[in-house]
């Protein structure tokens, strides 16, 4: 009866009225519709290819990561260790499969110059004023894509002046961790995949790729140069992808040259939150700083370039911004932060999937700031879905 109890509780507190902007869940039910849905077999899981079609059919690569459990965070005697990086917890994170490169930048760029007249948010604009928000309705000539929230143009070149221009193989940089998110669920509007951000926990589980060591090639500094660009060897500029050697799972630049946004809050104090054995954990991050990225990058010392250094944005990635209010979709003072995507082997709920597309870009002048009462709600929200999940879990 008890047990009752809370999923009906539970189904009542995570009601699509509750959702983050539902404004914008006609467009995450369509795309939800038309997706792949997928439980297959993990055994079965291919490394896989796919174009996109807005984007001149340029590819990208997908590697499977086969679930299990690991020890996320470092030990106290690690060298370097940050207090952020403890206590240690042994996880268990689900399969999925893990964009083998960063974003490069023939596969943003027609995202992010998308040529659509919009508003701020990045709905399109169907009265003039940009500061407010308009359905997400398909008008003639428009399609399903075109409904997505995509950028305003950006003020100046995003590529900082760096490599050759915005060349195809160099990262995407700059962005936002809500720009990188609407990126994914624009990718997976035009593929049949659902895709998303990392979170944190499966981030470093595939930076990891079964390793327990400062980096996934050892303990040994002085193999990091074959590995990673960092402050050392880069030139001060991020350099093509995959021009260094791939860790144990094949995955290139887990170390390096950008650092690379994850789906989660910053919280200092994540890891003893967390118990032992949970399984996939993740911190929605409904405020807009600070969260978590990863990896280090090309301007970073090598001690932030190892797989348990944890960093967190911050407004100073935006003091260089014009525009008043700032723009949710660009941090001009972050050439060295990009992203790469992952898709998870089981396709979401609806709901699931507008939370991991619609979580942020958190308060700003655009969106109404939200009270501390209805902070404690999405705090109060998380509980009650883990416990939801926990209940359905133990019934079946």
């Amino acid at each position: 009866m008890k047990k009752s109890f809370i999923i009906l509780l539970c189904f009542v507190n995570l009601s699509r009225a509750e959702l983050p902007h539902p404004e914008l869940l006609p467009t995450t039910k369509a795309i939800h519709a038309k997706l792949e849905k997928t439980t297959a077999d993990p055994k079965k899981m291919d490394i896989y290819q796919a174009k996109v079609a807005l984007a001149k059919n340029a590819t990208y690569e997908m590697l499977p990561i086969q679930g299990g459990t690991f020890t996320i965070g470092s030990p106290e005697t690690e060298a370097t260790r940050k207090a952020d990086e403890g206590p240690q917890k042994t996880i268990a994170i689900d399969p999925f499969w893990m964009g083998k490169y960063e974003i490069t930048w023939n596969l943003y760029s027609p995202f992010m110059e998308n040529g659509g007249n919009r508003n701020r948010d990045g709905t399109l604009n169907r009265d003039t004023d940009q500061a407010t928000s308009d359905a997400p309705e398909i008008n003639d000539g428009e399609t399903l894509v075109d409904t997505v929230t995509q950028p305003t143009p950006p003020w100046i070149p995003m590529n900082f002046g760096m490599g050759d221009g915005s060349n195809k193989d160099y990262p995407a940089v700059g962005v936002t961790q809500h720009a990188a998110s609407k990126f994914c669920e624009w990718l997976s509007a035009q593929t049949g995949h659902f895709y998303r951000l990392p979170t944190e926990a499966e981030w470093e589980y595939a930076c990891r790729a079964g390793t327990t060591t400062a980096y996934s090639f050892g303990d040994d500094i002085s193999k990091i140069d074959d590995y990673a660009w960092h402050l050392g060897n880069s030139s001060g500029s991020y350099q093509k992808v995959g021009t260094k050697k791939a860790n144990p799972w094949g995955l290139y630049d887990m170390h390096g040259n950008v650092s690379e946004h994850v789906l989660d809050q910053y919280l200092a104090a994540a890891y003893a939150n967390t118990k032992n054995g949970e399984g996939n954990p993740w911190t929605p991050a409904t405020q807009r700083f600070p969260t978590s990225f990863r990896g280090g990058d090309f301007d970073a010392k090598s001690e932030q370039l190892r797989s348990a250094s944890r960093r967190a944005t911050d407004p100073q990635l935006e003091t260089k911004d014009p525009c008043r209010p700032k723009s949710i979709w660009y941090y001009s003072g972050a050439r060295w932060l990009g992203f790469r995507i992952v898709r998870p082997l089981k396709t979401p709920s609806l709901e699931e999937m507008h939370r991991y597309w619609n979580s942020g870009p958190g308060d700003s002048e655009w969106f109404s700031p939200r009270s501390e009462v209805e902070r404690q709600k999405d705090v109060a929200r998380l509980w009650c879905a883990r416990r939801f999940m926990a209940a359905v879990g133990s019934i079946q």
